[in-house]
């Protein structure tokens, strides 16, 4: 009991912190301001004339479309985006030894899986709403996608790799224990062309106008495919079950190793 009350404990602790996680969320959309592009552009030019370009700093949110002239083209599925993340791994077999409470032993087989390769890449690119565009760099931000790619293929004699632009030669991959029985292939992209909402801060420290990473403590910077609407309620939902989940997790564990040590 006192093992699985600490393993309840551990996973209070992890809740806690994915509760603090979209609570922070939560703060900073409300937090930040509402503004249209043309919003924003018209702030730049009175914070210009009235204390000099390159000092407009004004935690926002924005919505509109994604709008970008050269898109990046993801690694697996080769698809138009402005950010992808992609990972390929490795899956096999593998026997795993156990030994019961009456010191039989016993083997059974077991899948696994090892990540052989992982990349992600972000590009800036523009929102566009009804007044206007903005530029966004949005490295760094918290950034959702869509999956486009989750294919398994079984393993060959070929020795090597290939997917899209992805390429490796197997030769030079250092495999542990365990029979291989494929590879599988996942891609997340932000496509282009999609609504999203922006949360970061309106800059023209650069010299052009962007929302980018915020410096501020406790602003979150995060691009979403959702509505604003939708957003709030989601996370919303996601700190109350997390927050449950923490709170029972924590209570039951603490439970179970009390009454392991009566």
């Amino acid at each position: 009991m006192g093992v699985v009350g600490g393993l309840l404990l551990i996973a209070a602790i992890v809740l806690f912190f994915v509760q603090r996680h979209y609570r922070l969320k939560l703060r900073s959309l409300k937090l930040a301001t509402p503004a249209t592009t043309a919003d924003l552009h018209h702030l730049q030019q009175q914070v210009a004339e009235e204390i000099g370009g390159g000092n407009l700093r004004e935690y926002v949110k924005v919505s509109g479309q994604i709008v970008v002239d050269q898109p990046l083209i993801s690694e697996l599925r080769q698809v138009p985006c402005v950010h992808y993340r992609m990972c390929v791994s490795r899956e096999y077999e593998e026997q795993v030894r156990e030994t019961d409470s009456e010191g039989r032993t016993r083997w059974r087989t077991e899948r696994r899986s090892d990540t052989i390769s992982s990349n992600s890449q972000t590009i800036p690119f523009r929102v566009r709403d009804r007044y206007g565009e903005i530029e966004v760099d949005a490295r760094g931000a918290d950034i959702e996608t869509i999956q486009v790619l989750d294919e398994f293929r079984p393993a060959n004699t070929a020795g090597r790799l290939t997917f899209g632009s992805f390429q490796v030669n197997l030769g030079t991959l250092a495999f542990g224990s365990g029979n291989t029985i494929g590879y599988r292939y996942q891609e997340w992209i932000l496509p282009v062309d999609r609504q999203v909402l922006v949360v970061g801060t309106a800059s023209d420290q650069t010299g052009t106008l962007r929302i980018e990473r915020p410096t501020a403590k406790g602003q979150k910077f995060f691009v979403s495919l959702k509505s604003e609407d939708s957003l709030s309620q989601d996370t919303s939902n996601a700190v109350l079950y997390s927050t449950i989940g923490a709170a029972a997790c924590g209570g039951l564990g603490i439970l179970l190793i009390l009454v392991g040590l009566l």
